[in-house]
């Protein structure tokens, strides 16, 4: 099974020059032998998080990838973006990532709001802090492992 994986950076600074986490999510899905669709770089803006998400879904990705705006500022508004999109979420996955990333930087972990699940269509969502060390950790520890997986059982 091929999937395509496309990739969000939430951020009001970031060009695509100075896209290191989006760039190293692209990365690591394309040495796995993914498609990849971007990474869509936008302004911490519900709107404009929700247009990038259905200019993915109308791409027919299986999985979209957030990075940036999951914290507890007042302009991160992913997860406010993206909730109302998600059909079924996956608790485990925002659970298990704090797990792994108190392991690294300790109790700053507990202000990421990160999330994932399925919409309506049945796409995969993550959404990821910005961080490209957070990046990097729910990639190689949990998305790449895990994604066929969660798309198998979602599709049976």
């Amino acid at each position: 099974m091929n999937l395509t994986i496309g990739i969000i950076t939430v951020s009001d600074t970031r060009t695509t020059a100075t896209d290191q986490s989006g760039n190293l999510i692209r990365s690591l899905a394309a040495e796995k032998q993914f498609t990849v669709i971007g990474p869509l770089i936008v302004k911490d803006d519900c709107q404009e998080i929700q247009t990038a998400y259905q200019t993915l879904c109308q791409q027919n990705v299986d999985v979209i990838i957030t990075n940036g705006g999951t914290g507890i500022a007042k302009r991160d508004v992913t997860i406010e973006a993206i909730q109302p999109i998600l059909k079924l979420e996956i608790p485990g996955f925002g659970e298990f990532f704090r797990s792994l990333s108190y392991q690294e930087i300790g109790t700053h972990a507990m202000a990421s709001r990160t999330v994932a699940g399925f919409d309506h269509a049945d796409h995969l969502l993550f959404a990821l802090p910005g961080s490209t060390s957070a990046c990097r950790l729910a990639m190689e520890q949990l998305i790449l492992p895990e994604v066929y997986h969660l798309i198998k059982e979602r599709r049976k």
